[in-house]
């Protein structure tokens, strides 16, 4: 069974009070998870030392930052490196959101070279990709998100490729309170698995976990994470809600 894993983005939200009676909230469930069932949390920059002081005990929770910088170090201030963020003991980082690819101007170019410090620092990348409304409507999404995958991730070797975690998010569905049926969620995994196999062969497309990041909630989760090559999701709005994030890691195959 490949990782399955529920995704929290805070994004830019909450106070240190509430985003610690969030953390609270949301492990005071009694949860069994599985050994390749996996909660990450990816907090605002201010709560990645508490988030880590409130999973320690929690098997199978880990942290999250939500972005780091393409260079290691210097004199860029107002931002964080990946090795800053491993000597904070964070494993994971959100790269290549549709909102930092919007409003901030990240490229493909510059995620690889993100991705590619972020795996040297052993942090292990969650990749994001996905259309506009205007490319689903022009029938181009595919091509779009392949074009994505293969400027910023086609130049790892395969032993890094296995680190990757993929989260596909239709833009058109982030906050919209718009969903993906979960056939569109699994045709677009479906197809995103086969560019990988085609890069890297089979066996290694079939363990990358592969994300759906669109308006997930507690009551859609459970058919989209059902379809075969949904892993999981990455939850914007709903993560900030303890009892609507618990019943999404609940929803996990």
């Amino acid at each position: 069974m490949r990782q399955q894993i529920a995704a929290a983005n805070w994004k830019m939200n909450l106070t240190l009070q509430q985003a610690e009676n969030l953390l609270d909230e949301i492990l005071k469930a009694p949860y069994h998870l599985k050994t390749y069932q996996k909660v990450v949390l990816a907090v605002p920059f201010p709560y990645l030392l508490l988030a880590g002081q409130k999973i320690a005990g929690h098997n199978n929770f880990h942290v999250s930052a939500q972005n780091c910088y393409q260079k290691e170090r210097g004199a860029y201030t107002g931002e964080s490196s990946a090795e800053m963020l491993q000597s904070l003991g964070v494993e994971y980082v959100i790269l290549g959101h549709s909102e930092r690819r919007e409003y901030f101007g990240e490229t493909n170019s510059m995620l690889g070279e993100k991705t590619k410090l972020a795996l040297s620092c052993g942090l292990t990348p969650i990749f994001c990709c996905g259309e506009s409304l205007q490319i689903r409507e022009a029938g181009t999404q595919n091509d779009y998100v392949e074009t994505q995958l293969k400027e910023s991730l086609f130049s790892l070797p395969e032993e890094q490729i296995r680190k990757i975690v993929i989260a596909y998010e239709p833009i058109w569905a982030i906050g919209t309170g718009k969903t993906a049926t979960s056939a569109q969620a699994q045709e677009m995994h479906f197809h995103l698995r086969r560019v990988l196999a085609k890069q890297y062969g089979d066996a290694v497309a079939e363990e990358i976990p592969i994300l759906y990041g669109g308006s997930v909630k507690g009551s859609n989760a459970k058919e989209l994470f059902s379809q075969p090559d949904v892993d999981g999701g990455l939850v914007g709005g709903a993560s900030l809600i303890a009892a609507d994030f618990s019943k999404i890691i609940e929803a996990l195959k």
